[in-house]
């Protein structure tokens, strides 16, 4: 959230255990802005906290999900099994920047206004480890920052910091990495080094003190690396395309259709001929290491005696599609651009092997992490503490989800799109274009191929639920556009033997009216 300099500290009570008294005083020892003080949830022993974000993980591509007939993760299988699946995970907007400032302030893109990869991060944004910080927590950051093009230096509310310049190297590179400050080469492959760190800033730490670390992987990101040791693995297994992939679905806006043939599209990926199949082999090859490495952390934690008592909780920063709807990569409101996995371990907070069914997002992460810290989250956050889902408390839970992405003039194959994912529908509303919305019964049609607003028959539920949509904005002070000034490459090249341009949707062309 937003800090505001004239709200009031609060006086912070309540007991906990030994992290409880702990943390108090360590808050007390050391000058802490009145905003980042919070209120104690009485009788909450504050966990350890290990956040583990991969980068375009799409939900289904984890072992137990079966997705395909091969991709192996037993560690997520693992956490899976001992803790708790939310299968119905998403993200408010499908971009590592929004995204993650969404992860670490539980507000919408248009809250905290790191709108897309280029929006600087505005003066005064609070990061939910800074509250951690002012109760005591020892705090880390691992991995792939990627917020606001800000660079690769210590960023708020971490004690430890190590990261590197944007999107980073899967192989040692000129840049290097940033640790606490001081440029330092990158020795090896980036995620067994990133879990090397991760190790041994875990393994210092002092048993009677909480801790929070945010391990931020560039794994699985494009182009996919994996590591020496796993390439090829999957060579000779069979990819299934999906159905959806097909040309000239009937229905399917026209800007999909067109983005077939682009950056972003099955027909020129990347301005060039890669194959999603091996495309996908080689994603599922670069996760392996992230699991081995999440292997190794779990193994260390069993060791001090820890894991049961630290909430482990793994999640991607998006999702990404291989091939569904004609394209590849995110930013569209599709299913598998703005789901992603999550799961959660914590015995000692909720029962092993549970599945939450309610939608919960990335806004929901500062808030439940605050929660598991023993700290009510401030007034404000869009998102709302999941712990009582993964603890099976019926409580109320949200309708509706809202989606945002706004369009970017590097990648201008998809516009401004705000969507509403309700329990059984969703509604796609497009700005900026001349083209049909979209509309689809997630029941009927998960895979969504049937836009039901081709045809005559569901005007009055688009309406509704472009009412909604629009009132969730307006509550939520998301009226307005924002405008970002050009940067980055422009990747808007078209193949001159791929597809055509699409036509008009049918229900468009209607003969003139001629007057009596």
């Amino acid at each position: 959230m937003i800090d505001d300099p004239t709200r009031r500290g609060v006086l912070l009570a309540g007991t906990g255990g030994a992290f409880g008294l702990y943390s108090w005083a360590s808050a007390a020892a050391r000058p802490v802005p009145a905003s980042r003080r919070l209120p104690r949830l009485q009788g909450v022993k504050p966990k350890n906290i290990l956040v583990v974000l991969t980068d375009d993980h799409r939900y289904d591509a984890m072992g137990f999900m079966k997705a395909q007939d091969f991709g192996d993760t037993p560690t997520l299988d693992r956490l899976a099994r001992e803790g708790t699946h939310f299968r119905n995970a998403f993200v408010t907007t499908a971009l590592c920047s929004p995204s993650r400032a969404s992860i670490f302030t539980g507000l919408y893109a248009h809250q905290h206004k790191v709108v897309d990869n280029n929006h600087p991060i505005p003066p005064g944004l609070i990061f939910y480890p800074e509250y951690l910080q002012a109760a005591g927590y020892d705090t880390a950051f691992i991995g792939k920052w990627h917020m606001g093009d800000e660079g690769a230096g210590p960023q708020p509310g971490f004690d430890h910091w190590v990261s590197f310049k944007g999107q980073g190297s899967y192989l040692p590179s000129a840049d290097g990495l940033n640790v606490d400050g001081r440029q330092v080469p990158q020795k090896g492959y980036i995620t067994d080094e990133l879990t090397d760190y991760a190790i041994d800033w875990i393994g210092k730490r002092p048993a009677d003190k909480p801790w929070m670390m945010h391990l931020a992987h560039k794994a699985v990101h494009s182009e996919f690396i994996p590591a020496a040791r796993h390439a090829g693995r999957y060579d000779k297994e069979t990819f299934r395309y999906p159905a959806s992939m097909k040309a000239g679905v009937p229905g399917r806006p026209a800007w999909v259709e067109n983005q077939r043939n682009s950056w972003h599209g099955v027909g020129y990926p990347y301005h060039g001929t890669l194959d999603i199949g091996d495309y996908y082999k080689r994603y599922m090859e670069t996760l392996l290491a992230v699991d081995e490495g999440l292997a190794r952390i779990l193994a260390l934690l069993e060791e001090r005696g820890e894991l049961d008592d630290t909430v482990v909780l793994y999640l991607g920063d998006n999702g990404f599609m291989f091939g569904e709807h004609g394209l590849i990569d995110k930013r569209t409101a599709y299913e598998e651009s703005m789901r992603i996995p999550m799961i959660a371990r914590c015995p000692s907070l909720f029962p092993a092997g549970s599945v939450v069914e309610q939608v919960v997002a990335n806004i929901d992460i500062a808030p439940t992490m605050l929660a598991a810290a023993g700290l009510k989250a401030p007034a404000g956050m869009a998102g709302a503490n999941a712990l009582p889902l993964a603890q099976r408390q019926p409580v109320p839970w949200r309708h509706e989800l809202l989606y945002e992405y706004y369009w970017e003039r590097n990648f201008p194959q998809t516009p401004t799109v705000h969507s509403l994912r309700e329990d059984r529908y969703k509604y796609m509303h497009f700005h900026g274009i001349w083209d049909i919305d979209e509309l689809y019964d997630l029941a009927a049609d998960p895979h969504e191929t049937d836009n039901l607003l081709a045809r005559p028959g569901h005007e009055d539920l688009a309406e509704r639920m472009s009412g909604k949509l629009f009132a969730i904005l307006a509550e939520t002070d998301g009226m307005q556009i924002p405008l970002s000034a050009d940067a980055g490459q422009r990747n808007a090249l078209r193949n001159p033997a791929g597809p055509g341009q699409a036509p008009f949707p049918p229900g468009f062309f209607v003969k003139p009216i001629i007057p009596q």
